[in-house]
């Protein structure tokens, strides 16, 4: 089932029988382990497949076991599993608050040079998931996450790039989840893909909520 997310190529996502198209901003919610790596280990699979650049932040298991467990549920990925043409693993610190400190600005620094410098060789598709239970932690600056979520609306359009932000919503509040809801585009939730009803122009969040972050330069 395609799912018209942007007028860029499509893509096939990995989840279900579902494609999409690059460009695009999602969040994907879920309850348990399972849940999780049902979205998260099919999505990278299907890039593992098409041979795009994979940016994964994993925040609930070890790099290490994530190796393991991805070996496992994609076999013929082993011998290759950490050639960087593929994967690029990075800590929530190393990507969100290098310097301890958590800024929406400088995401779009960092993600800006991250983009130029995976494309200096050439075109790469690259599909960026992160597991976002290390907003839980009380880090200088996490307040403004949401204007961070809502930014990445400017960033990713009209790029050969796919985000999946993933939320355990046993573990944040209701209040939290909502907001991810009106700052993301598409949702993916039990299994479905959806165009999300919820979510909210950047322009009109960032507006309402987070004033200083609505420049986009």
């Amino acid at each position: 089932m395609h799912i018209k997310t942007s007028d860029q190529e499509e893509l096939v996502l990995g989840i279900g029988d579902y494609s999409c198209n690059w460009g695009t901003h999602i969040c994907g919610l879920y309850e348990t382990e399972e849940e999780r790596d049902s979205i998260l280990f099919g999505f990278l699979k299907q890039g593992y497949c098409d041979g795009d650049l994979q940016l994964y932040c994993p925040v609930e298991r070890s790099a290490e076991d994530f190796y393991r467990d991805f070996a496992a549920f994609c076999p013929q990925s082993v011998e290759k599993l950490k050639d960087s043409r593929h994967f690029d693993l990075m800590s929530a610190k190393d990507l969100y608050y290098p310097d301890g400190l958590f800024d929406p600005w400088n995401m779009d620094r960092a993600l800006d040079q991250y983009y130029l410098q995976s494309q200096s060789s050439g075109k790469r598709h690259i599909r960026a998931t992160a597991e976002m239970s290390w907003a839980l932690k009380a880090i200088p600056g996490v307040e403004f996450l949401m204007a961070y979520e809502a930014r990445l609306n400017y960033f990713i359009p009209g790029k050969p790039w796919i985000s999946i932000c993933l939320y355990d919503i046993t573990k944040f509040s209701g209040a939290t989840i909502m907001n991810v809801l009106r700052t993301h585009p598409f949702t993916i939730n039990g299994g479905l893909v959806t165009h999300n009803p919820y979510f909210i122009h950047p322009d009109k969040w960032l507006a309402d909520h987070a004033p200083v972050y609505l420049k986009k330069g």
